[in-house]
């Protein structure tokens, strides 16, 4: 197998005296969707908050295509080709659609260029042509939400990182999101993803790594890890 685009090794990380990850690994290839589920506390968002630069790593590394870069400031993240879908569809409310693109290309000094990634967004979600005159702030919590992947998508980043993207969507809005996911695959981009709703995480995943406490607790492949047992009793509800 080729190298990893994404390797995380014996990562810890601790919010003042508490420990929150103690010695995760993980690794995403190019082209894949890779889930990380779990209980609430179990140290999801703060693994990609460490890649992001959001959180310091007290140990351990990660390598981002060959290039270390552990504990690398979050402003210098996304010029290597990593963006970032934060949890609960941050928006800038009062700007348009159009103008929030605008902001994620903020590293794009072409014009062209820039113009020609809003095209790009808007030919992946029709519905934010469709209102990209309105105030970002107008729009449903699903739409919310494929902006900000819209948004994330403006550098045609090698690596996108999602946190918790189907949190609090309508279950129509939960298979929209997801089907847009696969799409995103399907034309070669690489998705790393917290996501509480496990099952239809692992549905379309890859792999997946569940991590119970700070610690990995299983990896495998997507159905791998839905076929089995102990996964589907301690993470899946017993379904």
């Amino acid at each position: 197998m080729t190298e990893p685009l994404l390797s995380i090794r014996d990562l810890e990380v601790s919010y003042g005296a508490v420990q929150v990850l103690f010695g995760v690994n993980l690794e995403v290839h190019q082209g894949e969707i890779v889930s990380i589920i779990g209980p609430n506390g179990a140290g999801k968002s703060t693994v990609i908050k460490a890649v992001i630069g959001l959180v310091p790593a007290q140990r351990g590394s990660v390598v981002f295509d060959g290039l270390d870069i552990t504990n690398s400031p979050a402003h210098v993240i996304p010029s290597l080709g990593v963006t970032y879908v934060p949890q609960g569809r941050i928006v800038f409310a009062q700007m348009t659609v159009a103008d929030n693109l605008e902001m994620g290309a903020f590293l794009q000094r072409d014009p062209r260029k820039r113009r020609e990634a809003v095209q790009a967004v808007f030919e992946q979600f029709p519905r934010l042509h469709e209102r990209r005159h309105q105030p970002a702030g107008k729009l449903s919590g699903g739409e919310q939400q494929m902006l900000a992947i819209g948004r994330a998508l403006m550098l045609n980043p090698r690596l996108v990182i999602l946190d918790e993207p189907s949190l609090g969507l309508s279950p129509k809005y939960v298979d929209l999101i997801f089907d847009q996911l696969l799409a995103l695959k399907s034309q070669g981009r690489t998705l790393l993803m917290v996501e509480q709703n496990a099952a239809r995480a692992l549905e379309l995943s890859d792999r997946g790594y569940a991590l119970e406490l700070g610690h990995n607790r299983f990896t495998g492949s997507g159905a791998d890890l839905l076929a089995n047992p102990d996964v589907r009793r301690m993470y899946l509800g017993g379904a």
